[in-house]
C-alpha cells in the first residue's frame, strides 16, 4: 500500500490550523463548523477547505469531511435559530437601541425576513458575520421553523459543496485557492454592504416622499 501524500504547504492562517487538524482530525472538522455556523466566529470555514484540501492528497475522506461539515452546519444554524427564538426578541427590545436598533427597525426587519429570509438563510454562510448570526435572526425574526430547516439545509449543502469541492479539486494549488478565498470574501461583503446601503437610501427617499405629500 504506497504511502499517502504529503500535504502541500499551506499559506497564512491555514498553516495554523493543520496542527489540530493532524491531532483531531474529523472531530475538529465538525466541532469548527459547528461553532462558526452557530455564532461562535471560529474558523470553521477555513478548517473546512484544509480538510478537504488534505482529502485531496489522500490524508482525509472527502465524502467523511463532506458528511460531517454538512451535518455541523445544518445543527449550528439551528442552534442559532433556537437561541433567536427563545431570547433575542427579548434582547433586541431590551438592548436594541443601544446599538441603533430600535423597535420600528426591528419591526421592518421583520417584514423583510418574511418576504426574503429564505434567500438570506440560502446564502448567507458566503458571507462573513452573516455566516455565523443568520440563524439568530431568523430565529429572532421569527422565520417558520420548517421553511428555516429547509432553507438551511439547502444553504450548508451548497456552501461545504462548494469550499470542498473547490479545495479537492485544489489540491497542491491551495495556495492559489486560499487568495482567491480571501478575495472572495472580501468582494461579497462589500457587495452585502452597498445593498444594505441602497436599501437604506431607498426607503429614506420613500420616506421623504410621504412626509411631503402629507404635508401637501
Amino acid at each position: 500500500m504506497p504511502p499517502a501524500a504529503v500535504p502541500p504547504p499551506l499559506p497564512g492562517p491555514l498553516a495554523d490550523l493543520a496542527p489540530l487538524l493532524d491531532h483531531w482530525g474529523y472531530l475538529a472538522v465538525a466541532l469548527l463548523v459547528l461553532l462558526d455556523n452557530g455564532g461562535i466566529p471560529v474558523p470553521g470555514q477555513t478548517v473546512l477547505v484544509v480538510a478537504a484540501a488534505y482529502s485531496g492528497t489522500g490524508r482525509m475522506d472527502i465524502a467523511g469531511v463532506v458528511a460531517l461539515a454538512v451535518a455541523a452546519a445544518v445543527a449550528g444554524d439551528c442552534l442559532g435559530y433556537l437561541i433567536g427564538r427563545s431570547g433575542g426578541r427579548a434582547l433586541v427590545h431590551r438592548w436594541g437601541r443601544y446599538v441603533l436598533l430600535t423597535p420600528e427597525r426591528f419591526a421592518r426587519g421583520e417584514e423583510f425576513f418574511a418576504r426574503r429570509g429564505e434567500l438570506v438563510v440560502l446564502f448567507a454562510r458566503f458571507v462573513d458575520g452573516l455566516r455565523q448570526t443568520n440563524g439568530i435572526i431568523a430565529g429572532t425574526a421569527g422565520m417558520g421553523w420548517w421553511r428555516f430547516l429547509l432553507f438551511n439545509t439547502l444553504g450548508a449543502v451548497l456552501w461545504v459543496g462548494v469550499w470542498a469541492g473547490l479545495a479537492f479539486a485544489a489540491g497542491t494549488r491551495i495556495g492559489t485557492l486560499y487568495a482567491w478565498l480571501a478575495r472572495f470574501q472580501l468582494y461579497a461583503l462589500i457587495a452585502v454592504v452597498l445593498v444594505a446601503a441602497g436599501l437604506t437610501a431607498r426607503h429614506m427617499r420613500r420616506r421623504r416622499a410621504r412626509g411631503g405629500a402629507a404635508g401637501r
